[in-house]
């Protein structure tokens, strides 16, 4: 969907949510009129294409577009996407400015050879153009490219940062949300900021008023409290209504298997529980994720791992 995403970007730095320890540095960049190579990292959604095209917006002001150029690694992962697209970008000289900049998304997607042939064009291109990289997973980037980068960690963002930024959103398209709503939302996206507008966008083309229960709806999650009546059902030992409370989950309201075992997860820390039994749930939830995940039948996992939760809440 991402048109709210599109249409709600931040227009200059100052607009960045929350990374003020990414953004201050950016700054000085703008005001020296200078910038090194960057490597952006950090989870989706937390502004890291955001603050790219910030930093370029207050950098070249209106002529941004003549000497920026993004590309999404993901697209194309081979080396060729180095030789052709970002060579003949990088070859060709700055318009008024003493250089371009190449903002490659997701570069973790790169093969090795692709980041080898990128390594030596950051090299030869260094004069003319800057090349800011972004990724999930730094890890993945070859170290030859890490040392010639100066590295950004992006931080998740913190649910008053997100339910701010939803707000502004709210009052500009004049909708109806209420606070539960706004928790949904912030659950379900676990501070992934476009997720969130994402979520908030079709939730106001599902009805007038925004729920919790349309948020779900929309987000095909488990609402927390059918998964909070299912666990407890088992943890008292009342396994055939845990059961049943399950099959309602799956069969008729069409969630996947993990999503459930997600949802668990986020409730299990809801229970009246010991922590130790709290740790043992999260084991074995572990386990029935690998077994799913593997391709064992979601019902029969997750009716085993409801049995194990309540053999175990036996034995307190």
């Amino acid at each position: 969907m991402d048109i709210w995403t599109e249409k709600y970007r931040p227009g200059s730095l100052e607009d960045v949510v929350n990374q003020r320890h990414v953004v201050d540095r950016l700054k000085e960049f703008v005001k020296n009129k200078s910038i090194p190579h960057m490597l952006f990292a950090g989870p989706p959604g937390v502004g890291k294409t955001a603050s790219a095209i910030a930093l370029v917006k207050d950098l070249y002001g209106e002529k941004w577009h003549q000497n920026f150029q993004e590309l999404n690694a993901s697209d194309d992962r081979g080396i060729n996407v180095v030789r052709t697209r970002i060579k003949e970008f990088a070859r060709i000289k700055p318009i008024d400015a003493p250089f371009k900049i190449i903002f490659l998304d997701e570069s973790d997607a790169l093969t090795t050879d692709a980041q080898q042939a990128l390594r030596r064009t950051i090299e030869q291109y260094s004069g003319s153009c800057r090349f800011i990289l972004s990724c999930n997973y730094s890890s993945k980037i070859i170290s030859p490219i890490q040392s010639r980068c100066s590295v950004f960690r992006f931080k998740p963002l913190e649910k008053a940062d997100v339910v701010e930024y939803l707000k502004r959103i709210i009052k500009a398209e004049k909708l109806s949300v209420d606070s539960a709503a706004l928790d949904a939302i912030f659950e379900l996206s676990e501070g992934d900021m476009r997720m969130a507008v994402n979520l908030l966008q079709s939730s106001a083309s599902f009805g007038e008023k925004i729920t919790s229960d349309s948020v779900y709806e929309v987000a095909s999650q488990a609402k927390p409290k059918d998964v909070k009546v299912m666990l407890d059902f088992a943890v008292k030992g009342d396994f055939k209504s845990a059961r049943k409370k399950l099959h309602e989950l799956v069969l008729k309201q069409g969630l996947a298997g993990e999503d459930i075992i997600s949802a668990c997860h986020r409730e299990v820390y809801n229970l009246e529980l010991s922590e130790e039994k709290k740790v043992e749930f999260i084991s074995k939830m572990g386990e029935y994720d690998f077994r799913i995940s593997e391709g064992g039948d979601p019902i029969i996992q997750l009716e085993a791992m409801l049995a194990q939760f309540m053999i175990s809440s036996k034995k307190q």
